[in-house]
């Protein structure tokens, strides 16, 4: 695997759930085709050239070095830090990010700072044996594969998803589900109410809508439907006193 230099790592984050981020990646290897977001800026800002390069992700060998000279100037700003925001911390194929997303988290956690997961692979058992604190999150917008191939070609299967994060919830950490990107109609048809019966057992929901694809617009009323199907995510997170967050934008 390619690896690169950076002079800083940990920052503050913009997005509105988020605290301190740590993207110790450039590029994923899931390869997001919604189109996605941190692709588009890395593109616009010349940090990668094109789709193939991002795809073919480097990690920041210098990681720990750069963490251990930042934890002590934010330390008492932190609430919590989060994997990741603009790559993947567990991402498929790629053992050397694992092992380094594992080293990262441990470090946190023995500086007393606890950690925000967030994956399209598989979380690993080993994450088990770090702090309580930790929160441990999926994203998944379906539970059909077809269009997870199609919208997120190389990511874990749903159902490895889910079980990984079941594992963990079971060992009783506090558990999310990123139900972002979610697609319109016309682009994949599907009942939300299916895929919240199969995440039953998280703590926290977090829905969004899909942007960037101009399939949305095409949707008659797509605004309705996002209305609709936010409100269904409400009605079902205060009925089983679970928390959630729908995105800014996405309701109006």
């Amino acid at each position: 695997m390619d690896t690169i230099k950076r002079k800083s790592l940990l920052y503050k984050s913009n997005v509105e759930y988020g605290d301190f981020t740590i993207n110790h990646v450039l590029g994923c290897s899931h390869g997001c085709q919604y189109p996605c977001y941190a692709f588009m800026m890395a593109r616009r800002f010349g940090r990668v050239k094109n789709y193939e390069e991002w795809i073919k992700p480097k990690l920041v060998e210098n990681c720990i070095d750069l963490l251990n000279k930042e934890i002590p100037k934010f330390y008492t700003k932190i609430e919590s830090v989060q994997l990741c925001f603009t790559t993947d911390p567990f991402m498929m194929g790629y053992p050397e990010v694992m092992k380094m997303s594992l080293k990262i988290i441990k470090l946190l956690n023995d500086n007393g700072i606890n950690c925000r997961i967030l994956t399209k692979g598989i979380l690993p058992t080993e994450l088990g044996e770090l702090s309580k604190k930790n929160e441990y999150g999926i994203s998944i917008v379906s539970l059909n594969n077809e269009y997870r191939i199609k919208y997120e070609p190389f990511s874990a299967d749903y159902n490895s998803r889910i079980k990984s994060l079941r594992y963990l919830h079971n060992l009783g950490f506090k558990t999310w589900v990123s139900i972002e990107p979610y697609p319109t109609p016309n682009i994949i048809k599907q009942d939300i109410n299916f895929l919240l019966h199969k995440i039953e057992f998280t703590d926290k929901i977090i829905f969004g809508r899909l942007n960037y694809n101009s399939l949305v617009s095409k949707y008659k009323d797509y605004q309705e439907f996002y209305n609709n199907t936010a409100q269904k995510v409400i009605t079902y997170c205060e009925k089983n006193k679970k928390e959630y967050h729908i995105k800014s934008k996405t309701v109006k």
